[in-house]
């Protein structure tokens, strides 16, 4: 089964990853020299989640063709989640010293903490909540939407409003998420320092595994039964519709999938970054996924994960050198590759090495 899921493409991604895996924190935590500086280490594990973001997105769009522009927003609610718990670990070590309230809420006269921060003392309570609340809130969107039929840019614009309307809410203080400054100044997670070298090494493997665990994911599912139907749904909906499946059902399934494979990419983000605000929310960034998804190669999965991972790596060199000018750059990247490149640069590769496996002349059979 495991040979049926890697192939050659996801077999050489897979191959890479677990270089870096090793090379990474090695070179962080070498005793005689730090070759990998820890803030890189922090920054190449925020792009592996980025790319397990996109791998979800690609997931819905590559292969079912749901092109969902709220995708930002099952990330935030999985970072929330986590940096909720991560805020009651703080106990007394906070600003103002309260055993049970965060900062904030001591700072705005909270005098209990509200019913939905109940539970989130507990580890595992806060890993159950990084799926359930945005596979709840995809289910509960997508029952309604698919069962009306809601499709193409109509499912786009709705699912933009629906993440819009969360970062409105999320912006208010009197909702009991930070308001406008969100959740930070994490201390530690399940005893670790998180400013520890070791406890940063540690979250970039885990957020490592975690995408090559979504890549496998999502590969069994598209080369499943399962899978060719989902494939059918994109290509002819009203045709699969007709011919006696139940279509709902299965839009309905990945899409829930997808958003909570999101989650956590987010509950892996919050404590790397140091912290989760309604800024994560923003529909530009839910339309920045779909940029990274376009730009690796629809429906390959490895490609959404390559696209993620030169998006934000271009992000990260552009706005420290010209910050005026990369907005201006990611929509030239856009349209460059809808125009030019519009099966994503992994198809581009993959066309380009076929095309020279064909030019190549036969070897002469010896005498």
């Amino acid at each position: 089964m495991l040979r049926r899921l890697i192939d050659f493409r996801m077999g050489i991604f897979l191959a890479v990853l677990f270089v870096f895996v090793v090379l990474v924190p090695a070179g962080n935590l070498a005793v005689e020299g730090r070759i990998v500086p820890s803030y890189i280490v922090a920054l190449l594990g925020k792009y592996l989640c980025y790319a397990l973001l996109a791998v979800a997105l690609d997931l819905c769009w590559g292969f079912c063709g749901i092109l969902s522009l709220g995708h930002g927003a099952f990330f935030a609610l999985g970072g929330y989640a986590m940096g909720m718990h991560l805020m009651r670990e703080i106990g007394p070590r906070g600003v103002y010293g309260n055993p049970v309230l965060p900062d904030f809420m001591v700072f705005l006269n909270w005098q209990e903490l509200p019913w939905f921060w109940l539970g989130f003392d507990q580890f595992w309570f806060a890993c159950l909540m990084v799926l359930a609340v945005p596979g709840a809130l995809a289910f509960v969107f997508g029952w309604f939407a698919f069962r009306s039929r809601v499709t193409g840019v109509y499912l786009s614009i709705i699912t933009q409003a629906m993440t819009y309307a969360l970062m409105l809410a999320f912006f208010r203080n009197e909702m009991g998420f930070g308001g406008n400054n969100g959740l930070t100044d994490f201390k530690d997670v399940l005893g670790f320092d998180l400013s520890a070298d070791s406890t940063r090494a540690g979250l970039f493997v885990l957020s490592a595994v975690a995408l090559a665990g979504g890549l496998l994911l999502g590969k069994w599912i598209t080369t499943s039964k399962l899978g060719k139907v989902l494939v059918a749904v994109r290509d002819a909906e009203s045709r699969t519709r007709f011919i006696g499946y139940r279509v709902e059902g299965y839009k309905l399934f990945v899409f829930v999938v997808s958003a909570m494979m999101a989650g956590v990419a987010g509950a892996l983000y919050a404590p790397q970054v140091g912290i989760i605000n309604p800024g994560e929310f923003s529909p530009a960034n839910s339309i920045e996924i779909v940029i990274w998804v376009a730009l690796g190669g629809r429906g390959t999965l490895v490609g959404a994960a390559i696209g993620a991972i030169i998006v934000a790596a271009a992000k990260t060199l552009l706005t420290g050198w010209l910050p005026e000018a990369w907005l201006y750059v990611l929509g030239a990247l856009f349209i460059i590759v809808t125009i030019f490149l519009p099966q994503g640069v992994l198809g581009a590769i993959e066309g380009g090495m076929g095309r020279a496996r064909r030019r190549t002349p036969p070897k002469e059979a010896e005498a």
